[in-house]
């Protein structure tokens, strides 16, 4: 009796390892949300590379364009448009390609020709400088 007992019991937890595997499996990594300028293509690994960069050129956190999340304001609502700095990062953004675009043609580390990036103007600052 004990046997069958456990064979039951292992049967049932193979079950529902297999059962959990299978959800596992079909669950897709989430996508992120409200992205305006960046490719929308982009994972959120990507996505959160990205956002590196922009805390390093500007010394800043992330709190200081994503606003806090209406149910939980210990948490950050990435995709809100809540915070004004989120509105002159995209406008920022746009400013920069277009610059790049216009002057520095096939720009980027893979080409190795100079680009101007967030850092060029803000050089870890919030607001760069606008006098010398």
């Amino acid at each position: 009796m004990k046997g069958v007992k456990k064979l039951i019991v292992a049967a049932l937890l193979l079950s529902f390892v297999g059962v959990l595997s299978a959800f596992v499996s079909q669950t897709q990594e989430p996508t992120p949300q409200n992205l305006k300028v960046l490719p929308k293509d982009m994972s959120i690994d990507q996505v959160k590379e990205v956002m590196k960069g922009f805390n390093a050129a500007l010394g800043v956190k992330c709190d200081f364009c994503h606003a806090p999340s209406k149910s939980d304001p210990k948490k950050l609502d990435f995709a809100s448009d809540e915070n004004h700095h989120k509105a002159a990062a995209r406008k920022m953004l746009k400013m920069v390609s277009k610059i790049n675009k216009k002057y520095f043609a096939g720009h980027g580390e893979e080409s190795g020709t100079m680009a101007v990036t967030c850092a060029t103007c803000h050089n870890g600052q919030k607001h760069p400088k606008t006098s010398m």
